[in-house]
């Protein structure tokens, strides 16, 4: 009867109903459409880049000709049909019309070549003809000016500098190449003396078992992470219920009931764990099968339902317990409400939900690791992401239950220390 009257309550509750199933399913659709829109620009799509040129020399036409060949950018050299110049560029920047300038500086190629040929002089002058190798007079380095907008993130900045700078490294070595080719080679084609060619690659492994070769996309990541979002969120509409017994007398009906006062938490936590596993099924299910419809990689979970619904259940028992907690110590609804929504919030921030841990500074991954919400998160990626099965999940698995157990246990104290004063 316990679970049949808070099934009641929530039936009755229109708004909260939307915040436990409406509001997950558009938050998960929402937050992977714009990130799997964000991988697809940095990864398939050109960045426009305005490009001024005022070298229009050898060396600045294999910058030009090097970065188009790398896929990743394309240059725009005019704006409203008139040639760029560096105020120009500077400008459009500033304004957020483009987020990056290249201004390759005046007599660059000339500078360059000529330095690398004095240095391959002078080497073969040592090495080859045994004279004293002389000293270097300083060399300023010539400025190639990066203009970024400045909304662009840090992180994305390094980026766009880390790629560039590894083609003005290959330019560089392949110059100094066809130098020492030119000086030692007789034939007609001295460009052969050296082959030029990568010496080392790099290719990128999960390290997963060799039959589990399923690669991790925005879907996989969102889908468990925003699920677990929303089972936290159920903090919310269970204090307000706790909270509205109180003040409406029901509670105080229930405990003359010649029963324990543990029947009657043991329905609210059982009604909200049947919950928390229809959330979770439900986005499972838009991402198997609405996600296709909308551009976006399907859900895919396979035999992994069984590992995926034990993590849920003691998920969900967590954000259960924190909902019974609170809404016992809550005295209105104006305090559980707005308290809920915003510790969740806080948890989602501190769990790894939307910053991953690794790029948290050192104290801030300490306090992820004391996370119920962090817990489960990690069961679930042990899941889909690394293969795992139920027995690799089950140290987040216990920590969950302890927690959860710890917390209800506090509640129930507090309620009794309460009704006993």
């Amino acid at each position: 009867m316990t679970i049949r009257k808070e099934f009641l309550l929530l039936i009755r509750d229109f708004g909260g109903l939307a915040i436990l199933f409406v509001m997950p399913v558009f938050l998960v659709i929402t937050v992977t459409l714009i990130q799997n829109n964000t991988y697809e620009n940095i990864t398939n799509q050109k960045m426009e880049i305005l490009l001024v040129d005022l070298d229009r020399g050898e060396i600045a036409n294999k910058l030009v000709s090097e970065v188009k060949s790398s896929g990743t950018f394309k240059f725009i050299n005019t704006l409203d049909n008139n040639p760029l110049t560096e105020q120009t560029a500077k400008e459009a920047v500033r304004k957020g019309q483009y987020q990056l300038a290249i201004v390759i500086p005046k007599h660059l190629s000339s500078s360059l070549t000529e330095r690398i040929d004095g240095n391959v002089n002078r080497v073969l002058a040592h090495f080859v003809d045994g004279d004293t190798l002389s000293t270097t007079t300083p060399f300023t380095p010539k400025e190639v000016k990066l203009y970024f907008d400045p909304a662009l993130q840090t992180s994305f900045k390094e980026g766009i500098k880390g790629a560039i700078d590894k083609i003005v490294a290959t330019i560089e070595n392949k110059t100094i190449y066809s130098a020492f080719a030119s000086q030692l080679s007789e034939s007609d084609e001295p460009q052969e003396l050296f082959t030029q060619e990568n010496l080392i690659s790099f290719k990128e492994i999960a390290p997963k078992d060799e039959e589990y070769n399923k690669i991790p996309n925005a879907v996989q990541h969102n889908v468990p992470a925003w699920s677990l979002f929303a089972i936290f969120f159920i903090i919310v509409p269970l204090s307000m219920n706790i909270v509205k017994e109180k003040n409406q007398g029901t509670n105080i009906r229930l405990y003359t009931m010649p029963t324990s006062p543990i029947i009657t938490l043991g329905g609210k936590v059982i009604t909200y764990l049947v919950i928390c596993l229809l959330q979770f099924y439900l986005i499972i299910l838009v991402g198997k099968f609405v996600f296709p419809l909308i551009g976006l990689a399907s859900f895919e979970f396979s035999s992994n339902l069984l590992g995926l619904t034990v993590v849920t259940l003691f998920s969900g028992l967590a954000a259960v317990s924190l909902g019974v907690l609170l809404g016992t110590i809550a005295k209105t609804q104006e305090q559980s409400s707005p308290f809920g929504a915003t510790f969740v919030v806080i948890l989602a921030a501190v769990s790894g939900v939307w910053v991953p841990t690794f790029a948290m500074p050192s104290f801030m991954q300490y306090i992820a690791k004391v996370s119920p919400m962090n817990w489960a998160l990690e069961g679930y990626y042990t899941i889909l992401l690394r293969d795992g099965g139920i027995w690799q999940t089950r140290y987040m698995i216990i920590l969950l239950l302890l927690f959860s157990l710890l917390i209800l246990l506090i509640a129930l104290f507090y309620d009794k220390k309460k009704r006993s004063l």
